[in-house]
């Protein structure tokens, strides 16, 4: 009990409560007052229960606390002629209903807050099932149990997001990032949109592309219904084809099997189950009994404290030793046939045991070879799903091991010329665009300058004639071919000569602006890092000026004749806050002074009052016992003396 009381005297003098108790003026308190302690600590867990018992009905203070202590599953030490022992202890605050109370409360603070709060709004309200025949009361009932199906949900996730490890600075960073983004992602788009406002027709063209994105968007869309539908399809067909070769697999176990081995079969599963169902799952339903039977002797045994631990420790040790003697005094006596059945009890026992763990093995191997079953019947539907042949086994299964890794080694030279094929062609492709780009752009140039020469279309009738003159060259080529037939032969190799020539410059060339490429990247990045210290220190150059200008107006200001500008100085303030705070220190040391001196005399008249108020409460109870009792005369006071008269 001592160590009960220190628990609680400890925890209420810590926060929230600050009770400023010790264990003598908390074992001293009136019944009142500790059940506005514990009012306290109640209030503490759930707010409601913040008021004075003094401006309350006993019955509805102990009402009050038997309902929250309900909600927060408390359970009182004894059996039901005990509770009514524990609402009276409760109604008139008695100190062993109280402390135990006091101390299960200060143990799981936390945990009761939490579950104070959520009873609040999980405590179903039972509604007679009369009035549920009302669709307005049905109705509303069952929106009242599906806000609180919701709260629940969204309590769960609340608690996850708790636990999760996410913190606000996190969130914040992440915030301002995107908000840069957004920013930048805005400024862009004002840039595009002030490029397109200079081009001929661009809201047309902006429409379309709108109608283009919202084209695109459906068609993904359909194509992710075309996949879920494939999807679904493809599951159904491996569902069918499962449930045929199950089909298969047992019409085939049925026509090779023969009575014979069926029949021993199933004598051994009857043989196995027989042996589960008669000793192995009675033995372990009788512990799991057993062991929730002992489970629920210690839940409704009430919290043990240091001392009652002490007490079972002492206990199972003189248990122990009794015990150990027991089996000495029969290690002494050792008669021979109490010894042989003792042998025959440990063989019988380890042939229990060994045919416990064997048939447990026997269920997990026939548990692994189902799940294998299983594992292979997959794998097998998978294979005949890609190719539709059957599983290859032994040479068979050799041949084509071999035969696969030579496909593999074509396949991956065949790769490795495709991978130059696509070097090639992006190569190709960007030489393409850089064409096409340059091109765009000299025709660009072309265009603005015939219309600033007030020649426009030039270009255009240039087209035609070059197209014109084309067609004519096609007609002389078709002329011609026959003369270019008799001088291919002296051409080509003067050609071949050529195109080789060619080929070295191109991948010369390419080597080069590869280069070149890189050193401007380089020198790109090598701009934006200078840029950025550019940037960098003007940013201090202009803070160090700032500074600058604020020191030379503090020097300007302490300097002045002027008292109203020196006041401004920040020196002046700064001297000025010092001297106040000073002067406050001095005052407060002299209070302090006269505190200390007065100290002594003040408590020696408290002392005396106090001994004064004692002396009068003694003469009190000496005149009350003198009147409670028998009169053998009379007393008359006068003049402050006493007299007896008989």
């Amino acid at each position: 009990m001592s160590d009960q009381i220190k628990f609680i005297v400890d925890n209420l003098n810590k926060e929230p409560f600050r009770k400023n108790y010790n264990l003598i003026t908390f074992d001293s308190l009136e019944p009142m007052q500790l059940l506005q302690v514990l009012n306290d600590v109640l209030a503490e867990i759930d707010p409601k229960q913040d008021v004075d018992i003094r401006e309350e009905m006993p019955e509805q203070t102990a009402k009050r606390m038997l309902s929250l202590l309900g909600i927060l599953k408390y359970k009182p030490p004894g059996s039901a002629t005990d509770m009514s022992t524990f609402r009276q202890g409760l109604v008139i605050g008695s100190k062993p209903v109280i402390y135990p109370v006091l101390h299960w409360l200060l143990q799981r603070t936390n945990e009761l807050k939490k579950r104070a709060y959520l009873a609040r709004f999980l405590i179903k309200l039972e509604v007679p099932s009369e009035f549920l025949q009302d669709e307005t009361v049905a109705d509303t009932n069952k929106q009242y149990e599906d806000l609180m199906e919701g709260f629940k949900t969204l309590h769960k996730e609340c608690e996850q997001l708790k636990t999760s490890g996410f913190s606000t600075a996190e969130i914040r960073r992440d915030i301002s990032a995107m908000e840069e983004e957004k920013d930048q992602l805005i400024k862009r788009v004002e840039r595009l949109k002030k490029r397109v406002e200079t081009v001929q027709n661009h809201q047309r063209m902006l429409k379309i592309a709108r109608q283009l994105r919202v084209e695109k968007e459906r068609e993904e869309f359909l194509a992710q219904q075309k996949q879920e539908q494939k999807n679904q399809l493809f599951h159904a067909v491996q569902r069918l084809q499962r449930i045929q070769n199950q089909l298969k697999s047992m019409r085939h176990a049925a026509a090779d099997a023969k009575p014979e081995s069926l029949m021993k079969r199933l004598e051994e599963e009857i043989k196995f189950n027989s042996y589960m169902v008669t000793e192995k799952f009675p033995k372990e339903l009788e512990n799991k009994k057993k062991e929730l039977h002992f489970l629920q002797k210690v839940v409704s045994e009430p919290a043990m404290g240091q001392s009652d631990l002490l007490e079972l420790e002492s206990k199972i040790n003189e248990i122990n030793t009794q015990i150990n003697q027991l089996i000495e005094k029969k290690m002494i006596r050792n008669e021979p046939i109490e010894g042989r059945l003792s042998l025959y009890r440990q063989q019988a026992s380890i042939i229990s045991h060994k045919k416990e763990a064997k048939a447990e093995e026997l269920q997990e191997a026939k548990e692994k070879l189902a799940n294998l079953e299983r594992e292979v019947s997959v794998k097998t539907n998978q294979t005949r799903e890609f190719d539709g042949t059957e599983v290859l086994k032994g040479d068979e299964f050799k041949r084509y091991v071999s035969k696969l890794r030579s496909k593999s080694t074509i396949f991956k030279k065949k790769h490795q010329i495709i991978a130059e094929f696509k070097a090639e062609f992006g190569l190709l492709q960007r030489t393409e665009e850089l064409l096409k780009q340059r091109h765009e752009n000299i025709q660009h140039q072309l265009q603005t300058l015939e219309e600033k020469k007030g020649i426009s279309g030039y270009s255009y009738t240039q087209e035609e004639l070059e197209r014109v003159s084309a067609l004519k060259s096609e007609v002389d080529e078709v002329k011609g071919r026959t003369l270019d037939d008799m001088s291919e032969m002296e051409l080509t190799q003067e050609c071949d000569e050529k195109k080789s020539q060619y080929d070295s410059c191109a991948a010369g060339l390419e080597s080069n602006r590869s280069k070149l490429e890189q050193e401007v990247r380089g020198l790109r990045e090598e701009c934006l890092q200078e840029e950025s210290r550019y940037h960098y220190t003007n940013f201090m150059i202009k803070n160090l000026e700032v500074q600058l200008r604020r020191a030379t107006d503090e020097m300007k200001a302490y300097v002045s004749s002027d008292q109203q500008e020196k006041r401004k100085a920040i020196r002046e303030q700064y001297t000025k806050n010092i001297t106040e705070q000073e002067n406050l220190g001095k005052k407060l040391r002299e209070k302090q002074k006269a505190v200390r001196e007065s100290h002594g005399p003040n408590m020696k008249q408290a002392k005396m009052w106090r001994d004064f108020e004692q002396l009068m409460e003694c003469k009190k109870q000496c005149f009350l016992k003198q009147q409670s009792q028998t009169s053998i005369g009379q007393v008359i006071q006068e003049g402050g003396e006493d007299r007896l008269i008989l």
